[in-house]
């Protein structure tokens, strides 16, 4: 029998879609990425999207804009940007 695994994505709960609630959004600047995978990694809402080349993309319907993924981001790629 194979090792299951868990697999968390965003997805709509009895909250809805909960980025309306963020005073601060994470903005990704391509060219510094490094795709090293540390934001969709921490992110605790899950909102980081993997595509298959290993680029990420942030799906903001969700994002609660905690910064975690801005501050583990080794590269400085992600920045927090006031809400506006």
């Amino acid at each position: 029998m194979g090792e299951k695994i868990a697999i968390s994505k965003a997805c709509e709960g009895s909250s809805g879609r909960t980025g309306s609630w963020r005073v601060k959004s994470p903005v990704m600047d391509k060219t510094k990425c490094t795709k090293c995978l540390l934001c969709w990694l921490y992110c605790p809402d899950a909102v980081i999207v993997r595509a298959k080349d290993g680029s990420v993309s942030i799906n903001y319907d969700y994002c609660k804009g905690c910064g975690i993924c801005a501050e583990v981001c080794p590269a400085k790629a992600i920045t927090m940007v006031m809400e506006g």
